[in-house]
């Protein structure tokens, strides 16, 4: 019984950090709608800098409680003006954007806001002294519990009860609640919104940021904060509803027990019972406990629109003669070439077909995902094993990576049919987070964080050949896409995605062509991360991180998203860019960062898209200018 209160004030506890973060990115979404994927980075940002003052820079503040309370709310300040310099420069731009392309630009914002921290105040840990006169425990049967917890438990009500008073009794709160039904219609009525934004994104970034640093006599303050925090709290929201502060205070408390809990019950699977949790409350759900409609969550105003129609069916000989030239190329490379320039071919050549697969359901189905390295994992993982338990060889390893991607896609496809927009992105990095957790946690199958090692899928005589069949498989990707494009199939797909309504009742079964087009996409995914493990000869847990969700955005979105050859320019850009500035550059994650921002803000149908606007630009200038000549 006792150890039942104390896991139960544990989870109480840790389920006050969560609803501070998850309140703040609850706060921001409801009044901006911008999914604001550098929420840790501000909770990072309080924390460390709180650290360094009450550590390095003016120790004597670490030893006087009304000090360390006012060092700790100068964080939370300090992270509150943070998110006002971010809303100037990228969030207020994005603001109109569909919510993967937030989602992308604030993780361009998260690379770049971790490597200024990096930089500004080095790459350590810093330990902060404990909270002066909570130094203690309190004897519970017999077991201890932290007296610092203990506040915790009582801040997070407390807080809770203040954005309530603040949002339904104050002017601006009420400001901030007409904006969040209709942001047009307030300013119809003469209230500017932008002052209303800003706010809510300086309060929500200083509540991260005062969650950062009311966490530091628990923990360290380090550059991994952000990473470890914003996935889980990106779960609480998403389990209790974007919108919903409420919602979020139970969700909170939900997956806070279910955190403690797991950890003493079931240690090994802790991870993938908190990501199942969210998983069936969407289910079931799908607009989480709490949250907005669908409907709902899109009003407030209207969207930008990126462009829409997939640019596949038609192919100039220009384009086909650029094309020829870059595969001859990679041909060459993998025949030829160095060690170095070999394997950075095959990796940008696996990264397109995965950039493919993702491209399909995105371009043609209007699926978006969050969470696609769960197939490109779950293809690695299932050709991996079954080469060193059963001795498989490439071409059977393969096939059972994509068994393995397509067992788990045909049963997860059943739920995503019945999610939209933000909420299916969240469901699938759900996916790709208990993915990943299997694949961290399960150690006598996957290895653990060792991985898998000593594949010997490919030899070293066949590595060519295999290079220049990764060539071919790219290509026979590209062509596939077009294909389908120009199929009745990639028709029906369109048509059920830009007018669901209308394509329901011309007869299309809508549900079934989205869940159509997601599984052959998982499986392509499964394919790339087949060929990924045999190319590494190893596979690790970190194929399922989020990091590699984001690597085959970046390549759909950095090309263009409805561009034919969007994800082989993309493939190709990122990955010579990212391997070259990881060569000459100490902080190149920043530079990335920045350059994600650009892309998103300046080209957010993508390069080739803006190429081509470009390009008509010039053309129509030529044009008027011959004509001015001529009238002379």
């Amino acid at each position: 019984m006792t150890f039942s209160v104390v896991q139960l004030l544990g989870g109480l506890s840790y389920a006050t950090t969560l609803f501070l973060m998850a309140a703040g990115l609850t706060l921001i979404f409801g009044v901006t709608r911008i999914v604001n994927f550098a929420h840790g980075s501000f909770f990072m940002l309080g924390a460390l800098l709180t650290a360094h003052w009450v550590t390095n820079w003016f120790p004597a503040w670490g030893e006087s409680a009304p000090l360390y309370l006012m060092a700790i709310f100068l964080g939370a300040a300090c992270a509150g003006l943070a998110g006002a310099l971010a809303d100037f420069v990228l969030l207020r731009r994005v603001a109109l954007a569909p919510e993967l392309y937030q989602l992308v630009a604030t993780f361009g914002l998260s690379l770049a806001m971790h490597d200024a921290m990096q930089w500004g105040f080095g790459p350590g840990e810093v330990f902060a002294p404990r909270f002066p006169g909570l130094q203690g425990a309190v004897q519970i049967g017999e077991e201890f519990f932290p007296m610092y917890q203990l506040v915790m438990i009582v801040l997070a009500p407390m807080i809770w009860l203040a954005l309530h008073l603040v949002l339904t009794r104050t002017l601006f709160g009420q400001r901030l609640r007409a904006a969040t039904q209709d942001r047009s219609m307030l300013a119809a009525l003469g209230v500017n919104p932008k002052p209303l934004m800003l706010g809510a994104v300086v309060l929500g970034c200083a509540l991260a940021g005062l969650g950062g640093a009311l966490q530091l006599p628990r923990e360290p303050a380090n550059l991994q904060m952000d990473s470890n925090v914003i996935v889980e709290t990106f779960v609480v929201v998403v389990t209790g509803g974007l919108g919903s502060i409420g919602g979020a205070f139970f969700a909170a408390v939900l997956i806070g027990l279910v955190h403690a809990f797991g950890i003493a019950v079931f240690p090994q699977a802790t991870l993938v019972i908190v990501f199942l949790t969210m998983a069936v409350v969407l289910v079931v759900r799908p607009q989480g406990l709490r949250g907005l409609s669908f409907a709902s969550a899109e009003a407030g105003g209207g969207a930008r629109q990126v462009a829409q129609k997939f640019h596949g069916l038609r192919m100039g000989r220009s384009w086909l003669s650029a094309s020829a030239v870059v595969f001859v190329l990679l041909a060459c490379v993998a025949w030829v070439g160095g060690p170095y320039w070999q394997t950075l071919a095959a990796d940008a050549l696996i990264l397109m077909i995965f950039g493919i697969s993702l491209q399909a359901m995105m371009a043609l189905g209007g699926l978006v995902s969050f969470g696609h390295a769960a197939f490109f994992a779950l293809g690695a993982y299932g050709a991996a094993l079954s080469h060193s338990l059963w001795g498989a060889t490439l071409p059977a390893a393969l096939a059972a990576g994509c068994a393995a991607a397509l067992l788990v896609a045909a049963v997860f496809g059943a739920a995503v049919v019945r999610s939209a927009g933000v909420y299916l992105a969240m469901l699938s990095l759900a996916l790709a987070q208990v993915i990943w957790a299997a694949a961290t946690q399960w150690v006598s199958v996957t290895g653990g964080d060792n991985g898998i090692i000593g594949l010997t899928l490919v030899n070293d005589e066949g590595r060519p050949f295999f290079y220049a069949w990764l060539v071919a498989l790219a290509l026979l990707s590209v062509l596939a896409l077009r294909y389908l494009g120009r199929s009745v199939l990639g028709g029906a797909l369109q048509a059920g995605r830009d007018a669901p309504l209308r394509a329901a009742a011309s007869g299309l079964s809508v549900g079934w062509l989205k869940y159509r087009i997601f599984v052959e996409s998982a499986v392509l995914a499964g394919l790339a991360g087949g060929l990924f493990a045999a190319h590494k000869g190893a596979v690790f847990p970190s194929m399922a991180a989020v990091s590699t969700s984001v690597d085959a955005l970046l390549v759909v979105l950095l090309g263009g998203v409805h561009q034919l050859w969007g994800a082989v320019v993309g493939s190709l850009l990122l990955s010579y860019s990212g391997a070259e500035l990881g060569r000459e550059v100490t902080y190149w994650r920043g530079l990335l960062g920045v350059f994600i921002m650009l892309i998103m803000v300046a080209a957010p149908s993508g390069l080739l898209n803006l190429l081509g606007l470009l390009s008509g630009v010039g053309k129509r200038r030529l044009r008027a200018d011959g004509a001015a000549q001529g009238a002379g």
